[in-house]
């Protein structure tokens, strides 16, 4: 199975603040390892002991920096509709060496995905 990778120019100004700032705040990196597989920000909460505002705010901020993405809604164990959230890529890596900053994401493939969720079913 091969990832895909892609080096991007980095073309908005702002993008490696905003990048840097959603991955440097705490708890960001733990977030993104546990969400292989689709995870609700309460199982986040739980599993990682981070409190529940806290997952929330960093989700968002993931969200919006393009690590984390909303794969849809399941039932909670109490049966309330909930959004759960995967990361969108498996590597990233920053170079500053050149002229302009470039990002190498190493993405998350649909069909890496399904596997995953079938090996964790």
């Amino acid at each position: 199975m091969s990832q895909e990778r892609s080096e991007q120019p980095i073309d908005d100004d702002a993008a490696p603040e905003r990048l840097l700032a959603a991955l440097g705040g705490k708890y960001s990196a733990q977030i993104l390892a546990a969400t292989r597989t689709p995870t609700s920000a309460q199982a986040l909460s739980d599993s990682l002991g981070i409190p529940i505002a806290t997952c929330y705010r960093r989700i968002e901020d993931l969200t919006e920096a393009g690590l984390l993405r909303c794969e849809g809604r399941q039932l909670s164990e109490e049966g309330r509709r909930t959004s759960v959230y995967r990361r969108t890529l498996d590597g990233l890596t920053l170079d500053f060496t050149g002229d302009e900053p470039t990002i190498d994401r190493e993405e998350r493939s649909e069909a890496k995905n399904r596997l995953q969720d079938q090996l964790d079913e």
